[in-house]
């Protein structure tokens, strides 16, 4: 590819994607999922919002020290002191991009800002400014710009650019716009701003209407060159653009795009499956690209088709997006370098050989658990390990009694903070009971939003993986827990959810205005 030909994929899984209530995550998770994200050779990673808070700051550090190949972007308004903690969050960055940002639409302007449209102008070109004196690579993006006047986004854009910008965002924050207004806009914008061959002009589109991707996809062919986007698409409310969705279309229909990625799509489904475990939020089966379905075919038309032919009813190949890769490799009988080699290929390296050692022992009561130890089954011992490291609530033991026509009753001794304790509760199934046993000791008054169960792999030895969504004081969290019993992950994705409650001081929103 030239460059002229190149389509810039910019992830924000670690900053817009950490926004989907109770999708937050650590520094090491977010540093798991940033690594996997550079060897998929995403061209951007956004790893955060400094500004936020202590822990965001130092996340967005801990992923510009341990990437090298992708360039590391982190996100601030257009204020000297967002600037200020972006550029020292970066500083170890191989490649950094600040990202500022400030609105633009006119209700955005006179609610939210209070400004008017001079002072904007003049605060964006600041920023842009500011930034520049800290790293080469900036990006400005007009928030709100789908809902924004032309006329002043031709201004300001050209300012941003005259003042150093060498990215430019259009982002649908509100998920507003339709596939063909979108795409109008960004050439628009390109024939009409002076200075627009100076940048790159990317689009950040938002779900809620559904059209995120085909909002992307209109601005390509009209002429952006970068798209931002979230793995699974997850994202505030409806959520982001996909990343796989956006990436295989230009990837298939190079009669229509002229352009294409640079992407490993062989990466994608591992990246879909770690974030999904990561986060708690489950892939729908019928996904496109990463969905369980996404290549099944139960018609016997269909499979007629494609037995005799796979390009009659399937327009990619499965192993072009991963669905390959992750085979039953290790089982009881497996070594301590067989499972360090599984795990550096699944982009898991452990700081310390105490740290391997600990994996290796969890591994191998896993495997006595079940015979085969799939890649997901790693994944989630890995997140396992990382939540029992901050854990101040531990499962020391539980007993649940289950019995046609009776009540369940469980019995449960939790060690908090070093001391063990034991209630019992009876509910109307053996998990409502579990769960009624440990508020019986913690105490929370945490109301529970959501629970869900997914088979981590096939099979009736599968690990299940139980999601809890906790609410307290306005706060959502969520917690995940794995384990071949259903009953005992559940216990453990509860007290997990309660940890991360009680977790250091409150952390602030991810980012406070939206891009």
């Amino acid at each position: 590819m030239t460059n002229t030909q190149a389509l810039i994929v910019f992830d924000t899984t670690l900053r817009d994607g950490e926004q989907s209530p109770g999708a937050s995550m650590t520094r090491e998770e977010k540093v798991r999922i940033a690594k996997v994200l550079e060897r998929m050779r995403v061209d951007v990673i956004e790893a955060g919002f400094p500004v936020a808070s202590p822990d965001d700051f130092a996340s967005v550090r801990a992923v510009a020290q341990a990437v090298r190949d992708s360039r590391v972007c982190g996100l601030a308004r257009a204020l000297e002191t967002d600037i200020q903690r972006a550029g020292e969050a970066l500083k170890d960055a191989a490649a950094p991009r600040i990202h500022t940002f400030i609105a633009t639409s006119p209700i955005h302007m006179q609610q939210k800002l209070r400004m008017a449209p001079d002072q904007v102008v003049e605060q964006a070109v600041k920023a842009v400014k500011w930034a520049r004196n800290r790293v080469e690579d900036v990006e400005f993006s007009a928030e709100d710009a789908g809902r924004s006047e032309p006329d002043f986004l031709c201004r300001i854009i050209e300012a941003a650019i005259t003042a150093g910008a060498r990215t430019i965002n259009i982002p649908d924050t509100v998920g507003y716009n339709v596939p063909e207004q979108f795409g109008k806009l960004i050439e628009t914008l390109l024939t009409r701003i002076p200075n627009a061959d100076k940048a790159i002009f990317s689009v950040h589109c938002h779900n809620d209407l559904g059209l995120a991707v085909a909002n992307s996809l209109a601005a390509v062919q009209h002429g952006a060159r970068q798209v931002e986007c979230t793995i699974n698409g997850l994202g505030e409310r409806a959520g982001n653009a996909a990343l796989e969705e956006v990436v295989m279309t230009v990837r298939t229909r190079r009669d229509v795009f002229a352009c294409d990625t640079r992407i490993d799509t062989t990466q994608i489904v591992p990246a879909s499956r770690l974030v999904s475990t990561i986060t708690g939020f489950p892939v729908q089966p019928n996904k496109a690209i990463v969905g369980a379905n996404a290549f099944a075919h139960e018609s016997g038309i269909h499979q007629d088709g494609v037995l005799k032919s796979r390009e009659t009813y399937e327009i990619m190949r499965a192993e072009d997006v991963g669905w390959s890769a992750n085979r039953i490799v290790l089982g009881k009988h497996s070594g301590r370098n067989a499972l360090r080699t599984r795990f550096k290929e699944l982009g898991i390296e452990f700081a310390a050989e105490e740290e391997l050692n600990a994996a290796f022992a969890r591994f191998k009561t896993l495997a006595d658990k079940k015979h085969e130890v799939f890649d997901e089954d790693l994944q989630a011992l890995v997140s396992e390990a990382e939540a029992a490291e901050q854990e101040r609530y531990a499962l020391v033991s539980m007993r649940v009694c289950c019995e046609t026509g009776e009540t369940p009753v469980a019995s449960v001794i939790l060690s908090l903070d070093g001391q063990e304790r034991r209630a019992e509760a009876s509910g109307g199934g053996p998990v409502d009971a579990t769960f009624r046993a440990i508020e019986a000791i913690v105490g929370s008054g945490a109301e529970l939003k959501l629970y869900s169960v997914n088979a981590i792999t096939s099979g009736t030895d599968a690990q299940g993986e139980v999601t809890v969504r906790l609410e307290q004081d306005g706060r959502i969290v969520n917690g995940q827990g794995a384990d071949t019993d259903i009953v005992i992950a559940s216990a453990r994705a509860y007290l997990n959810a309660l940890d991360r409650l009680k977790a250091d001081a409150r952390r602030a929103h991810p980012q406070f205005g939206d891009v």
